[in-house]
């Protein structure tokens, strides 16, 4: 009896939540993954007019197996690089620079964190027209500017590379999250204490070893959780690239335009085996980062 009164409000409280997780959120990812598992690739089947038959893991063998869907991950690949590497390295150099006293801070950290803004969508109407891909004298964009400014050979098809053009829509994507990393680097950098810099000065440190021994070990979480946030949301990357480029576009294809492409062709099944595969690739990186999290607040 007093097991019931001490468990059983907090569980009738929590019910539910557990209950709409368990339902939209563990369910229909067991729903995606049967679905995966079956020859549902035609209309008729996605409506139930033709019977479908499981297949195990063969729709998952025939994508990794697809020269297409290697591109599509290749150029996964390839994003996620340039994302990554450009908003960490942006965004640090920002928190980096404003972290010292500076004139006018509040305005350069409106300046930079008001492409977060701007929905993806929105943006990527406006890099649509700068990453045009006319060279010569029907330049536009970015392009055209170039030429202005006597910069011919900078000029290229960018998103229309067949070999490297997802990695120029990354670029909209680093304008536009950069200015949240530098907002998680500056609060690291904020939330290190005056006397660990004290210390380091009075030991006779000078201000690039303060930074290399002192300061940049204590930002190695925020940088940890950075890269998971960013590297999350560069997995699911869809919107930005449906808004510059088009679905039938195989430079820009990535798995998040495979899935939309199966699925808006009723090929059910295998629109659920790509996103099986993102699934698994995101729990790749998210699940240790949480073990790591989970131990580290636990030895706390």
């Amino acid at each position: 009896m007093k097991t019931v009164r001490r468990w059983g409000p907090p569980l009738l409280l929590l019910a539910p939540s557990l209950l709409l997780v368990a339902v939209f959120v563990y369910g229909l990812i067991a729903v995606n993954f049967a679905t995966s598992a079956t020859d549902n690739h035609t209309a008729a089947q996605a409506t139930g007019q033709a019977p479908s038959a499981f297949v195990g893991l063969q729709n998952y063998l025939d994508l990794l197996a697809s020269e297409d869907f290697q591109h599509s991950l290749k150029n996964l690949v390839l994003y996620t690089a340039v994302f990554l590497v450009g908003t960490m390295a942006i965004g640090f150099l920002w928190a980096w620079i404003l972290e010292r006293p500076t004139r006018g801070e509040g305005f350069f950290r409106s300046v930079y964190l008001f492409p977060m803004a701007v929905s993806f969508i929105a943006s990527g109407v406006v890099w649509r027209w700068l990453l045009n891909s006319n060279e010569g004298n029907s330049a536009l964009g970015l392009n055209r500017l170039f030429q202005m400014v006597g910069l011919d050979f900078l000029q290229n098809p960018w998103w229309n590379n067949i070999s490297w053009g997802i990695a120029a829509i990354a670029i909209p994507a680093v304008w536009q999250l950069s200015g949240y990393v530098m907002a998680l680097f500056l609060a690291g950098f904020r939330g290190i204490p005056d006397e660990l810099r004290e210390a380091g000065r009075i030991d006779g440190a000078s201000e690039w070893q303060l930074y290399r021994h002192v300061l940049f070990p204590q930002l190695s979480p925020v940088a940890l959780s950075a890269l998971i946030i960013i590297g999350h949301m560069s997995l699911k990357a869809f919107d930005l690239i449906m808004s510059i480029s088009k679905p039938s576009n195989y430079q820009t294809k990535v798995p998040a335009v495979d899935m939309y492409v199966f699925k808006s062709s009723f090929d059910y099944a295998n629109a659920a085996a790509v996103g099986a595969i993102l699934l698994i690739i995101v729990a790749v990186l998210v699940v240790p980062y949480l073990i790591h999290t989970t131990r580290k607040e636990r030895a706390r």
